[in-house]
């Protein structure tokens, strides 16, 4: 179905296929598109096993000089061919012999790189690990081009019994309305051209997933502390509906009276989606030896169907986010440390999907990789938000 002769090819026939996909979702034919972009990742695959194979058969014609180039440990530069870089790896590995390359720019170089594993020993590069997209996945998202309005009432009418043919006062209902506008999330990663030459597709292909994750990491942060000025706005920022918030005075932990307070301030027709949403040391350090007056622990962290822990309070999913601030006995200004949230009542909306685009910076031959997204959040209900805070005295 798909047919490679380099790398060139292959990103020629990528981003035509991306542009399509971007221009039907313009022309909003959602169908198309989703076969567009089904059709963009199917080519990757492709293109990822056509590299591998690429690899082998360059590896394998040339096992019979390796020995000869093993011998010599000769300094290589950033443009040396893929075969002379696997021996020169080759004698890092056995010998520590140093790779030598050059850092001349401030940008990712190969440098920075290190010692990049061909792809025949180990198609992996390992990163520190981020908790991201858990909270993107629970919102409600939209696609609605040129921004949406969504209308609100905070009123709801009222019933009254009367005789057979009595009658009633009339009633107004009055309704508002939410707006989503635009805003723009932009993320752009410089790769030196040496990196695009020494270094394999593994590396590239890391960047772009590390761009993805970095604007749903923006994104998730946003919909807790986000202003709403040139980004979405968090729930944080938010007026919490009264009653809902729980005081714990500077130099205290909370209590079980404090978490059955929440509890308490919870409406009952929002009792099936809210989940709390805290720091994991937060709940290891204030609330996982918490008891109750019968001496019963409250929170339970519970090996679920597949062996990974599910942590919950009084059987409320506990999610471990850190953007939500962490708990401090002593704070200049009120600091929440828990909050209670169904976050499917927090809407995205959006008129593009992630789109990945490559350029060349004529100055500097950096290939250059931007990411764009343009979107806009808020809660479209805050009657769910139920928030804990250390109460600055």
């Amino acid at each position: 179905m798909f047919k490679f002769k380099n790398y060139e090819d292959y990103k020629n026939q990528r981003n035509a296929a991306l542009n399509e996909a971007e221009a039907l979702l313009s022309e909003g034919k959602m169908d198309e598109y989703n076969e567009k972009v089904q059709y963009v990742q199917e080519m990757d695959a492709a293109y990822e096993k056509f590299a591998q194979e690429q690899a082998n058969i360059n590896a394998m014609r040339g096992a019979a000089q390796a020995p000869a180039s093993v011998a010599g440990e000769s300094s290589i530069g950033a443009q040396d061919s893929e075969m002379s870089y696997r021996i020169q790896f080759m004698n890092h590995v056995l010998k520590g012999t140093p790779i030598k390359m050059d850092n001349a720019d401030a940008i990712t170089t190969t440098s920075d790189v290190g010692a990049v594993i061909p792809n025949t020993i180990l198609n992996r590069i390992v990163e520190k690990m981020e908790n991201v997209g858990g909270i993107y996945a629970k919102m409600t998202k939209t696609f609605f081009r040129g921004g949406v309005t969504v209308p609100t009432s905070v009123a709801k009418p009222v019933a009254t019994w009367t005789t057979e043919r009595g009658k009633t006062d009339k009633q107004k209902k009055p309704v508002g309305s939410i707006t989503f506008t635009y805003h723009k999330l932009r993320c752009v990663v410089a790769l030196s051209i040496a990196v695009d030459n020494v270094t394999l597709e593994v590396f590239e292909a890391t960047i772009a997933t590390n761009i993805a994750e970095a604007m749903i990491k923006a994104i998730e942060k946003a919909s807790f502390d986000g202003t709403g000025i040139n980004e979405p706005k968090g729930i944080l920022k938010e007026e919490v509906p009264a009653g809902q918030t729980i005081n714990i005075t500077e130099g205290n932990s909370p209590t079980y009276a404090d978490l059955m307070a929440a509890e308490g301030a919870l409406p009952e027709e929002y009792e099936d989606g809210a989940e709390w949403y805290m720091r994991k040391n937060t709940f290891f350090t204030k609330f996982l030896g918490m008891v109750d007056s019968a001496g019963q622990p409250i929170a339970r962290v519970n090996a679920g169907l597949t062996g990974k822990p599910s942590y919950e309070l009084n059987g409320r999913k506990v999610n471990f986010t850190e953007h939500v601030p962490a708990f401090e006995t002593s704070v200049s200004a009120d600091t929440p440390f828990a909050v209670m949230y169904d976050f499917a009542d927090f809407m995205l909306n959006t008129n593009l999907s992630i789109i990945l685009k490559e350029y060349v910076d004529e100055d500097t031959d950096d290939k250059m990789k931007k990411a764009i997204m343009l979107a806009d959040g808020k809660a479209v209900d805050i009657n769910s938000l139920v928030v804990m805070q250390v109460k600055n005295s």
